[in-house]
């Protein structure tokens, strides 16, 4: 039989740039042009299948990139170009990399015989994103342009998903090469861990089963790793009350009557109650970041530790951890599901039943409620906002701040790749152009950006890019006049030393309306309903200023520094339970 040779095409970089992006079945590119990638963006006009979209700033485009891949679990992809442009990707990829979503970001770079001669507009791309992502690259043949967007690909989606750089010089960009896209990658260096180590399964399970106050902590890898319908099955099974951190937020359903919601520094009550107070804790796809934990030395003292994750840096980094496994938490899950033994769970059950009561009690335990004062409650403005939307499958961005813990604490999410957020770096004027990319990516679903007024003009640029594309997200800015987290800190911790925290802001409603989108404003609690309504009834992007109460503190807290179970309820005291529950 005679094999048929099939034809290799010999191609500009530019070319084979854009034919790698279709293997890897890429639709979808947030970018801005610049000299030293005009030739892929000459190709891009002539491509028909993939979208690109214009950004108004860089850190824009991998803000949004991260959006779309928060809910697709697909890699969100971006391309800008050298110098300035490549260094305003910092932020964004950081965030992602914090997070733990895959993103491949393409910078252009001045043509290889300029590189440290200082050319106009470079930087050393290489040096500068090294500590901010997973991997990167500095392509230097053209030839190898292939291999390294499938290797770029596949170590931005593989083990514990990040962000990967790759940096193009011009000259690779214009030369030509033999085309052929590699069928497999080939890193030996680079494998990651899958599947849990048997025993270690097996002793989990044996110690959750034995365990009379056991509780689930649901972190961002379970989301990531797609394992929410494992972690459901066995936190039923086993009749195990489930805490998520925000990064883990929607991975366990918020209406389940074993979910906790939120835990840590702003979690709820009884969250941060039964996790300082269990036997047993098992940590899915979580970092123990400080905003959980508290003060390290007093958190789950008494407790065994079991902690998965797809990251063996992760464990015992911040917690030390009796029984680790290294593995995909969905595979992991299942393991684990496979091995369950039903009497022996029967015999546990009373036990566990006085531990589920005894959350319950706490549960009873509530923040003070605000005062009431001429201007609107903020938590009441998104109390309304959940009720509104909690049965249109929305998805909910924010930026970072109040509004963001707020949001957190109150919307209940019940599915995962619904709340967009950014967790470990905490950036401002992330939540806006996420909820653009989010947007794009799930253009039949609602997708509202709950925002600060500090937070929204960090990135209110990208309004052009919702109008020129004609992007509907809703933007609900929760107005304070105030840098409100700040402010809540100065309050408690400064003596009420208000330093540069008050901030003003243009009027949001002719703001929009000078973009050709369409605002709201609201001061009354009556008029909440309304503004929604129309705002999810409109089509286009719509900003939505609800005026709110300036001095409003986000509760429960707990000070840094101090352990989870030191709880402050209000602006007036705290409520400290240490040790046993009774």
């Amino acid at each position: 039989m005679t094999k048929v040779k099939t034809e290799i095409k010999t191609l500009t970089g530019a070319q084979i740039f854009i034919e790698c992006l279709k293997a890897e079945g890429v639709d979808v590119l947030f970018g801005y042009p610049g000299g030293v990638i005009l030739h892929i963006y000459d190709e891009l006009y002539k491509c028909e299948e993939i979208k690109h979209y214009l950004v108004r700033h860089e850190q824009g485009a991998i803000h949004a990139a991260e959006g779309y891949t928060r809910v697709t679990g697909r890699p969100g992809v971006a391309l800008v170009t050298s110098g300035p442009g490549a260094c305003n990707t910092i932020t964004g990829l950081a965030n992602a990399y914090y997070d733990g979503y895959p993103l491949v970001v393409f910078t252009g770079q001045v043509a290889s015989t300029l590189i440290g001669g200082d050319a106009f507009q470079e930087a050393d791309v290489v040096g500068i994103t090294m500590p901010c992502c997973k991997h990167n690259y500095l392509v230097k043949d053209t030839k190898d342009l292939p291999r390294v967007i499938k290797e770029a690909f596949h170590i931005a989606m593989t083990g514990k998903p990040g962000p990967v750089v790759v940096d193009m010089p011009k000259d690779i960009l214009t030369n030509k090469a033999e085309f052929i896209y590699p069928e497999k990658v080939k890193l030996p260096g680079y494998n990651p861990n899958y599947n849990g180590h048997p025993l270690q399964v097996a002793k989990a399970l044996n110690l959750l089963c034995k365990a009379e106050r056991p509780l689930i902590m649901c972190g961002g890898g379970v989301i990531a790793a797609d394992a929410s319908e494992e972690l459901i099955k066995l936190a039923k099974a086993l009749n195990i009350p489930v805490a998520n951190t925000l990064m883990g937020t929607g991975g366990y359903p918020g209406t389940d009557e074993l979910s906790l919601g939120l835990v840590g520094m702003h979690g709820n009550y009884w969250a941060n109650l039964a996790t300082a107070n269990c036997d047993v804790l098992l940590a899915v796809g979580a970092r123990f970041s400080d905003r959980v934990t508290g003060k390290l030395s007093k958190f789950c003292a008494d407790a065994k530790v079991i902690h998965i994750d797809i990251d063996p840096c992760s464990i015992s980094k911040n917690v030390p951890v009796d029984i680790p496994i290294v593995g995909d938490a969905k595979r992991v899950i299942a393991d684990m599901l496979n091995i369950i033994n039903t009497e022996e769970i029967q015999k546990k059950a009373d036990k566990k039943a006085e531990w589920l009561h005894q959350i319950n009690i706490w549960k009873q335990k509530r923040v003070k409620s605000p005062v009431k004062t001429e201007k609107m409650n903020p938590q009441t403005v998104i109390e309304r906002i959940y009720e509104l939307t909690k049965d249109k499958d929305a998805i909910i961005c924010t930026e970072v701040g109040q509004h963001q813990m707020w949001t957190g604490l109150i919307y209940k999410f019940d599915k995962p790749r619904r709340f967009v957020t950014s967790g470990g770096l905490g950036t401002m004027g992330f939540g806006f152009p996420a909820a653009v990319g989010a947007k794009v990516a799930c253009p039949d679903k609602p997708v509202i950006n709950i925002a600060g007024d500090g937070s929204i003009q960090m990135n209110i640029q990208e309004l052009g890019t919702c109008m020129q594309n004609n992007i509907g997200v809703k933007v609900f800015i929760i107005n304070n006049g105030y840098l409100g987290m700040v402010r809540q800190w100065q309050e408690r911790l400064f003596d009420k030393h208000y330093s540069h925290t008050h901030i003003e802001s243009p009027d949001y409603v002719k703001l929009a309306e000078a973009y050709g989108a369409t605002g709201i404003r609201v001061t009354k609690e009556e008029e909440i309903e309304a503004a929604v309504n129309r705002a999810l009834e409109t089509d286009g992007p719509v900003f939505v200023d609800f005026i709110v109460d300036s001095m409003e503190a986000v509760f429960p807290w707990v000070l840094a520094g101090e352990p989870i179970c030191n709880v402050l309820m209000g602006k007036e005291g705290c409520e400290e339970i240490q040790g046993e529950y009774s």
